[in-house]
């Protein structure tokens, strides 16, 4: 069975008429277009956060990322473990200060409301995403979703300062054990736009592909899941 190309009426309806108990939103490419968590990378970079040493080193590294020569779940731990040192307020203030110029504009106004909506509902709603929980939490409250129901790349803090000691990061199927260590109960409703969503759209009552990639968007053709593209990045 095909997918269904859902309007943005239709995506809401059909959300609201479900009703879900709990519901999960990947962050970038979901919610809004683009990757907050590199935007905020080269934001960092750029007010030299890090030393031009170790600037030098995760440019690098980032270079094989692109290039295929690091996997996601390596690079995305890399890119948060350069704050080592750097107080944790001060990271949160250029989080905030980030999404509020660069990302904010560009949120999909459709999954704005359906969240608000959902969240005065009563839906408890969650966020888990690759990118830092500096910003992941300073976007989703924009949403309706409160900092204690974001899973996102996170390091252990001392005293106010940022080690460089992982504590999670949520890629791939990583996504589905955070929530199946966290959230514990079965999910009602996923919302991806990537393979790396791919594992929790899977566990999902009823999976939503937002805005997906070419090879999710194959993905959900096979398995018949209803699709929605925001007009703002329609080709």
């Amino acid at each position: 069975m095909p997918s269904r190309i859902l309007s943005g009426d239709e995506l809401i309806a059909q959300v609201m008429e479900q009703m879900p108990e709990i519901a999960v939103f990947d962050c970038d490419g979901t919610m809004w277009a683009g990757d907050s968590g590199k935007d905020f990378f080269y934001w960092e970079l750029e007010r030299g956060f890090v030393s031009p040493e170790v600037e030098r080193h995760i440019r690098a590294r980032y270079e094989g990322y692109l290039n295929g020569q690091v996997d996601e779940l390596t690079i995305c731990g890399e890119m948060i473990q350069i704050n080592r040192g750097v107080p944790e307020a001060k990271l949160r203030e250029a989080a905030r200060e980030m999404f509020d110029r660069l990302v904010k504009p560009r949120i999909f106004p459709e999954i704005f409301e359906l969240t608000r909506r959902m969240a005065a509902e009563g839906c408890e709603l969650w966020a888990v995403s690759s990118t830092n929980n500096w910003v992941v939490e300073a976007a989703v409250e924009h949403f309706g979703i409160p900092a204690e129901r974001v899973l996102a790349a996170t390091l252990e803090v001392e005293d106010g300062i940022v080690t460089d000691r992982l504590l999670r990061v949520p890629t791939d199927e990583l996504k589905q054990v955070a929530i199946d260590d966290v959230i514990c109960w079965p999910v009602d409703a996923v919302f991806g736009n990537s393979m790396h969503d791919f594992a929790m759209l899977e566990k999902a009552v009823v999976p939503y592909v937002i805005n997906p990639n070419p090879d999710l968007a194959d993905k959900a053709a096979e398995l018949g899941w209803s699709v929605y593209k925001p007009p703002a990045v329609r080709g």
